[in-house]
């Protein structure tokens, strides 16, 4: 029922004391509205970003957010060959819109990364928006390897590589945009 429009639900603030923590920033040089606008319709994201392969909603809210289903490849150049690789991901989130901070949280909730919490928030600024990712997580339930695998690969290799592609992608949609209105 990818349609099913629910009420709106809270995913409360970002919890503290996680092992991991990752954040990509960019000034975009757009308005918050524009830049909010693409980053909330993640329907969307795969007609603006080359390396992800699917995001389709489970259940859609009322707030724009959701039980979200996405996919992403994170793309990787083996050295001196010429050879890239795409690795393909897989997540399940929740997601909540809250258009007075204004912010995007996703809570995974099935793949890899269950459990991560995520967080954009907007802030505008001279000249744009400041445009903020944060992932908390304490890495996969696997006892002693997971916390190291989080803080060592899965963070700063595949959430950083997708998360920074993602918000540069889409800031490079918004400054297009708002350079077609002049």
């Amino acid at each position: 029922m990818a349609n099913e429009v629910t009420s709106p639900f809270e995913l409360g603030a970002m919890p503290a004391g996680r092992r991991m923590e990752t954040v990509d920033e960019q000034l975009v040089r757009a308005p918050l509205n524009t830049m909010f606008g693409l980053a909330k319709r993640v329907e969307a994201w795969p007609e603006h970003l080359s390396h992800y392969r699917f995001v389709r909603y489970r259940e859609h809210r009322s707030d724009g957010g959701g039980i979200v289903e996405m996919s992403a490849n994170r793309p990787f150049a083996i050295p001196f060959t010429g050879v890239r690789l795409n690795w393909p991901t897989w997540w399940l989130a929740e997601m909540a819109v809250n258009e007075r901070a204004p912010s995007i949280r996703f809570r995974h909730i099935a793949g890899v990364t269950k459990g991560m919490d995520v967080e954009w928030s907007f802030s505008p600024t001279p000249g744009g928006t400041h445009v903020r990712i944060l992932h908390l997580w304490n890495g996969p339930a696997v006892p002693v390897v997971g916390i190291w695998a989080a803080v060592f690969v899965i963070g700063p290799i595949f959430i950083h590589g997708i998360a920074s592609r993602t918000l540069a992608g889409l800031a490079k949609v918004a400054e297009r945009r708002q350079n077609q209105q002049w």
